[in-house]
């Protein structure tokens, strides 16, 4: 199955949070997305319509997220849908909990907007043999992909970490634009607890260390000084 013809239903109480998300996976391709803020109205669509993934938040104005899932689980309305938790609790037994019901994913508010559309494609690949097409990025001696977060440079491949690859895909996505360095920390770290510019340089030096040929000298991975960064393409 294709992306575009993935139905997505995101059931949560925060309309601005449910637009970003609606918005978010238009923009990644997955143009059948649908958002209701209740259990009854996710009730009411899921009898209406068959959807490959529900982002299912936890606590909701008329009930709770394990337990509507709980009770749609055995032999009920999500009985054969893969369902991704979102929560902004973080605790291990929170996790586990939903985890235990049989959820394919529980992910913490806040989250990386990158981190999200892996962890979905991540599910979709093994529920609905999801089909999508390769990214690769030639930057010179190296293809960075997206899809599978790892760098080939010279016959080595090297794995990116989740802030590496999301700082690339930003960039990537804006890529020949400036980015400025708030908009990087405060996509980074949407939490503001960890928003350092210093913490932005540390990320992007090792991140050139996988691309660049010359870290030191990069022609891909550019800084504009004052400002922020920028991907270079075709050099």
């Amino acid at each position: 199955m294709e992306k575009e013809h993935c139905k997505i239903l995101v059931v949560d109480d925060e309309k601005e949070l449910r637009e970003l998300l609606k918005e978010l996976l238009r923009k990644e391709g997955y143009f059948s997305v649908e958002a209701v803020s209740s259990c009854k109205e996710a009730e009411a669509k899921l009898s209406e319509n068959g959807y490959q993934l529900i982002l299912l938040d936890v606590m909701l104005t008329d009930g709770n997220g394990f337990d509507f899932y709980k009770k749609q689980k055995n032999g009920g309305l999500l009985s054969e849908v893969p369902v991704i938790f979102l929560s902004a609790r973080d605790e291990d037994r929170a996790r586990l909990h939903g985890l235990g019901l049989g959820a394919d994913d529980y992910i913490t508010k806040p989250f990386l907007p990158e981190e999200l559309i892996l962890r979905i494609a991540a599910v979709l690949r093994r529920t609905c043999h999801l089909e999508e097409k390769e990214q690769g990025v030639q930057l010179g001696e190296s293809l960075v992909s997206i899809d599978a977060g790892t760098v080939i440079r010279q016959g080595e491949k090297l794995s990116l970490t989740a802030k590496e690859l999301a700082l690339f895909s930003i960039l990537y996505r804006n890529k020949g634009k400036i980015v400025t360095t708030d908009t990087l920390c405060d996509a980074l770290w949407p939490d503001g607890n960890f928003g350092l510019e210093s913490s932005l340089l540390v990320h992007m030096r090792h991140l050139r260390e996988k691309i660049e040929k010359e870290p030191s000298k990069p022609v891909f991975l550019l800084t504009v000084r004052g400002l922020g960064y920028k991907l270079e393409i075709g050099r």
